[in-house]
């Protein structure tokens, strides 16, 4: 009796082993759901934080994942077109609930998000006769369709699609507002708007169009682009008439500017950032006597001055080894804007040269003619020279002061008399200054104070003249008279040495 309870009851217990075995085998998660027609089928997610814990499987394939975005991200952009509204990932712990409708008024769908906790579930309610993943495609498809139609519609340029026969089957309404605007009509059956070939298309990506305003008889200009599909072609044109209108005022300014460089009596010549020659105008023909198909090839800088040198327009180089390296030099100069000199020719002819910069790494050079007036300050220097050797022949002493009082001239006897070199003297010197010198080695006489305010004064002068006292050179004649300009020249002459000199030693 006893080994048959002993027998039952290990039996008992061996069955409950298998039974609980059993038991904790099966998947928690085997509920099965059997979607029938009429029936709610949720889809739902659960959150920690921006990362999902768990998700049914329908609600899996809505999520548009990517390596770089968290998976609230995903789920945004797989839910906005349909459920638009959504919190950002910061502001998810700050939403404790939230219900959306769907966007489309067809979709009674409906998400809810609620907080658990620390956790955020979104469950989404659609009653529908197919399974929950496939409705939110279909959905998201056409909330994504409207999106599409109401952009291209309403973009603010033509947009039309032509089949293989060249009719169109579709425009937006930005292409009927232009073509009431050139036909007045917006049928079928006036021409179309935009005229041109498919061959006008060949090998280009785009391709400009005037279109013929009909309202007020003006031209405006589109950029056509088209694109194929399938046996379709869809065409988008963008209007450049702000493009069409700076081309023309672009080219209109150069060719102002060339009619400006054409009438230049100063040579022009402009290297682009390759160092090739770009522009030239008719002065730089006359002054360096190239020819003129030598600067329509666009020769490079060293061709250009090589060529100058055998026409003798430059200097001639005192070593012919180191000519390319004085080149290279001037062109470096000239890219910082610091090349200025001045080309003494052996045809007698003075060339100034400049070398400055222009935008985009191009180079001017400026060649300008300065021969007469070389001439000229030659001249007058040696006419200045002259009158200067003539004044220091006169035994009297001279000196001559501007309207401003400042002295400009005065010969050697003056410099003699006076002991004064004003051409030693940094800054300007006046009648004050010459007067303080003078009373130093005269005696004081009102004289040399009328003789400032004659200097100074201006409008009508008459000549006059007065007797001083030199220390040393006894009686002087001082002989104040206006000049050209507002000028006045004063003449100190000795008149009685020897009487002049002891009555100024009595004194």
């Amino acid at each position: 009796m006893m080994v048959v309870e002993m027998f039952v009851v290990f039996s008992a217990a061996l069955c409950a082993v298998v039974v609980g075995i059993l038991y904790l085998g099966r998947s928690p998660a085997t509920a099965t759901h059997d979607a029938s027609p009429g029936t709610s089928d949720a889809m739902s997610f659960l959150f920690d934080g921006v990362d999902l814990e768990h998700a049914s499987h329908e609600a899996e394939t809505t999520m548009q994942r990517s390596p770089d975005i968290t998976d609230w991200q995903a789920l945004k952009a797989g839910l906005n077109a349909r459920f638009p509204g959504l919190p950002d990932e910061g502001d998810i712990q700050t939403v404790e609930t939230l219900t959306l409708q769907a966007a489309r008024p067809d979709d009674s769908a409906v998400l809810r998000l609620h907080r658990e906790d620390d956790m955020t579930r979104v469950e989404i309610d659609d009653h529908v006769s197919v399974d929950a993943s496939t409705k939110h495609v279909m959905q998201s498809l056409a909330s994504e369709l409207d999106t599409l139609r109401l952009a291209a519609i309403a973009a603010p340029y033509p947009i039309w699609l032509v089949d293989q026969n060249q009719s169109i089957t579709w425009r937006n309404t930005a292409y009927d507002t232009l073509e009431r605007a050139v036909h007045g009509t917006d049928n079928n059956e006036v021409p179309v708007v935009f005229d041109f070939t498919p061959i006008d298309m060949t090998g280009k990506s785009s391709v400009r169009v005037p279109v013929k305003m009909d309202r007020n008889g003006t031209t405006e200009w589109y950029n056509v682009t088209a694109t194929q599909a399938g046996s379709a072609t869809v065409f988008h044109a963008v209007d450049i008439n702000a493009v069409i209108q700076a081309e023309v005022a672009q080219r209109n300014f150069v060719q102002t500017l060339a009619k400006t460089f054409a009438q230049l009596s100063i040579g022009l010549a402009i290297f682009d950032r390759n160092g090739q020659l770009a522009l030239f105008n008719p002065a730089l023909l006359d002054l360096t006597s190239l020819p003129a198909e030598f600067l329509s090839a666009r020769p490079d800088m060293l061709s250009f001055f090589d060529r100058l040198r055998d026409n003798r327009v430059m200097p001639e180089p005192k070593n012919y080894g180191s000519w390319r390296q004085e080149i290279s030099a001037m062109i470096n100069a000239a890219s910082h804007g610091s090349y200025h000199e001045t080309w003494n020719l052996d045809t007698g002819h003075t060339y100034r040269v400049s070398g400055r910069p222009h935008p985009d790494g191009a180079i001017a050079f400026l060649i300008e003619d300065i021969t007469a007036e070389i001439s000229l300050t030659r001249n007058f220097r040696a006419e200045l020279e002259l009158g200067q050797s003539l004044m220091d022949t006169f035994e009297d002493a001279l000196v001559v002061f501007s309207s401003a009082g400042v002295l400009t001239f005065c010969n050697a006897s003056y410099r003699e008399m006076w002991k004064l070199d004003p051409d030693n003297s940094f800054a300007d010197v006046t009648i004050v200054d010459c007067l303080q010198a003078w009373q130093e080695k005269c005696v004081p006489d009102p004289a040399w104070g009328d003789m400032r305010d004659f200097v100074m004064k201006l409008g009508e002068r008459a000549m006059w003249d007065a007797e001083v006292l030199h220390h040393q050179h006894g009686s002087l004649r001082a002989q104040v008279s206006p000049i050209a300009s507002g000028a006045t020249v004063i003449r100190f002459s000795v008149t009685a040495p020897e009487t002049a000199r002891k009555d100024a030693a009595l004194t």
